[in-house]
């Protein structure tokens, strides 16, 4: 199988069930942003040496390949006319914001209380960690636009805004595991 099709050499995309729509689409870009956060992921997850913390980068990739298949489906190439899902896609669930939850909380519990907003930085991993935060805000954003014009499953949106959090206390956890200081902003 060739890698390249050619059939988006005019600025058109396929998105799953055949809909072909501009590259520039509002649903194209809310996936791209997606699997470019799952890359900086990836990115994060090889540059720590927790393996629990690892793992869980690696389902959280897991997860955003999930998301950014039902993003690339339009709703009404999702279900067959009995209702059954059409493409077999798995969803994001309450139970994965829920695990991202549990790992926010136990991070925290091991924390300093955050007193003002901290910059960015102190080790390189630790900015990587902020900039897949960005990322993820960026996602979270797109998303809630092309949920304003064709609404998504509201799970997405609610497993982006948890993720997010999830990458600022990791951040922060990283930066006690190597004893770095963080650095207050004071407005």
């Amino acid at each position: 199988m060739k890698i390249y099709t050619k059939t988006g050499d005019k600025g058109h995309t396929s998105l799953f069930g055949g809909t072909r729509v501009p590259k520039h689409h509002i649903r194209i870009e809310s996936y791209g942003t997606v699997d470019e956060l799952n890359s900086y992921i990836g990115l994060v997850r090889d540059l720590i040496t927790d393996k629990a913390q690892q793992e869980l980068l690696t389902i959280i990739q897991d997860k955003l390949f999930v998301l950014g298949a039902t993003l690339a489906t339009p709703p009404e190439k999702e279900k067959l006319k009995n209702g059954e899902n059409r493409l077999k896609i798995k969803q994001v669930t309450t139970e994965d914001i829920e695990q991202l939850e549990k790992a926010i909380d136990t991070m925290n519990a091991e924390l300093p209380a955050m007193t003002h907003f901290i910059l960015p930085g102190g080790h390189p991993t630790v900015s990587h960690c902020h900039i897949a935060r960005c990322i993820c805000r960026r996602a979270e954003r797109i998303c809630t636009l092309l949920d304003s014009q064709d609404p998504i499953d509201n799970h997405i949106l609610q497993y982006l805004n948890r993720l997010s959090d999830y990458l600022f206390v990791l951040s922060r956890k990283i930066s006690q595991d190597l004893n770095i200081t963080e650095i207050k902003w004071n407005s």
